[in-house]
């Protein structure tokens, strides 16, 4: 099990458990089904509406959700929040940017803290 937190300034912190290594279990599934405000539209990857701010609890092995998806590369870069250079450190390290779009990240078995 993960734990999730959930910030806003907005909003008082949730923090809620994930099933973590289902494969089917989004960041944005999960804030759906915890009632947490995320804005979102087209749940496929193409939009950037639930972009989010992922950061790992646990400094040592900060992995954040799995890889990234080639709709979530395509759209962070159109966003301006990774570059051509980050993803070809990303293919290298195994460690994703900080920026995730929600409906494509799946929880792993790490605690996060996710801004959105």
């Amino acid at each position: 099990m993960a734990l999730v937190t959930f910030s806003n300034p907005e909003y008082k912190d949730k923090t809620v458990y994930a099933v973590a290594g289902s494969h089917t279990q989004t960041l944005l599934k999960l804030a759906l089904e915890n009632k947490i405000p995320i804005q979102f539209s087209c749940q496929d990857g193409e939009c950037g509406t639930c972009l989010v701010k992922v950061v790992s609890v646990d400094k040592k092995h900060e992995r954040m959700g799995g890889p990234l998806t080639p709709k979530e590369i395509t759209v962070l870069k159109q966003l301006g929040k990774i570059t051509e250079q980050e993803i070809e450190e990303m293919a290298v390290t195994d460690l994703p940017t900080p920026w995730r779009l929600a409906c494509q990240m799946i929880v792993r078995d790490e605690d996060i803290v996710v801004h959105y």
